[in-house]
């Protein structure tokens, strides 16, 4: 007796290790759900992309998590990066996408932000992309000249977005005089005031926020396009001017290069800060994986007409580095001009 005691008692032991050692094989997200949370309103350049990436994310992490995509529109995407910040969990189960002016906000914006974006886990940026500066085809305004000349009111969507920053940093660099009219909830928004004419047009519109928005608007060539912002010209519009060759000095463009760099990483989505380092690389693969997805490479043919360009989460994570390392005097020069808005 006492010897069978003992082998129940060995297998009862070897089955509960087996048990112990299979629960600890299991991926993390198998039965969890992963928040995206949205920096925009719905319908609109951030919401439409992100909800792609949500379609393809789970099937390329283990456990195959359901994706939650969650709007939380609001301060052109801050509203998402202080979530993350201050009270999104840490374990890679949340998630932001966002326009890519919070990326620079908390380095040259007016409000005193208590965080670097350095501190937040770079997931990947969906594409490249330049910004545009463009009018309503029936206004006077037909080029950058134009806005030199009289003032032109753009549509803005609050502090640290790109369509509040951009006029402003313009105004100094180029003699432009664009006056922002502020407040707008999203795209959807200042597309609905550039209609109703309470805005001459909006600058700093990403093209391929654009281009998914309002492709009526592109087809019929019912936008007159001022000028084009980033790093290069898009191969879409050749003869677009762009800011950085109309900058009048090295200083001007220097300041316009810290401005700009943003556009390589388009579309960026972020975790919050101190992401375990397992979390991190998992969710960065998955992003790549997602991307290459040829389902979701052949939706973005369908919406865009072209191969997306993704930066993976370790450049991003470079990249948001190199921005946030800026020579003090560009960074400060650029937060003065800023502050006068």
């Amino acid at each position: 007796m006492r010897a069978s005691h003992l082998t129940i008692t060995i297998l009862t032991a070897g089955l509960l290790a087996s048990c112990v050692a299979a629960q600890a094989q299991e991926p993390f997200y198998k039965g969890k759900t992963i928040t995206i949370l949205i920096g925009g309103t719905a319908g609109g350049g951030v919401d439409n992309p992100a909800r792609l990436v949500g379609r393809y994310l789970g099937k390329h992490i283990a456990g195959n998590p359901v994706i939650n995509p969650q709007l939380m529109p609001g301060a052109g995407g801050i509203r998402v990066v202080d979530h993350l910040y201050s009270v999104a969990a840490r374990d890679g189960t949340v998630i932001g996408a966002l326009p890519t002016g919070p990326l620079l906000e908390p380095l040259i914006g007016a409000r005193k932000a208590t965080y670097s974006m350095t501190e937040f886990t770079a997931i990947g940026a969906m594409s490249k992309d330049v910004s545009v500066c463009v009018a309503w085809g029936e206004s006077k305004f037909k080029t950058m000249e134009g806005a030199r000349a009289s003032q032109m009111i753009v549509a803005g969507t609050g502090a640290g977005s790109t369509p509040d920053i951009y006029p402003v940093v313009l105004n100094e660099a180029l003699g432009t005089k664009f006056k922002v009219v502020t407040g707008y909830l999203g795209t959807q928004e200042t597309v609905m005031a550039i209609e109703r004419k309470e805005a001459d047009g909006r600058c700093g519109w990403g093209w391929a926020s654009l281009k998914a928005t309002k492709p009526d608007w592109v087809r019929d060539k019912k936008l007159n396009f001022l000028a084009q912002m980033g790093l290069s010209k898009s191969r879409e519009m050749p003869d677009v001017p762009l800011v950085l060759d109309l900058a009048k000095n090295e200083a001007d463009r220097q300041m316009l290069t810290l401005l700009f760099t943003p556009l390589d990483i388009n579309r960026p989505f972020l975790a919050p800060p101190n992401l375990p380092p397992e979390r991190a690389a998992e969710l960065r693969k998955a992003f790549m994986d997602a991307m290459n997805d040829e389902g979701m490479k052949a939706e973005i043919r369908q919406i865009t007409g072209e191969e997306a360009e993704p930066t993976d989460g370790a450049n991003m994570q470079k990249l948001l580095g190199n921005v946030y390392a800026t020579p003090p005097a560009i960074v400060e020069r650029l937060r003065a001009v800023l502050a006068k808005t």
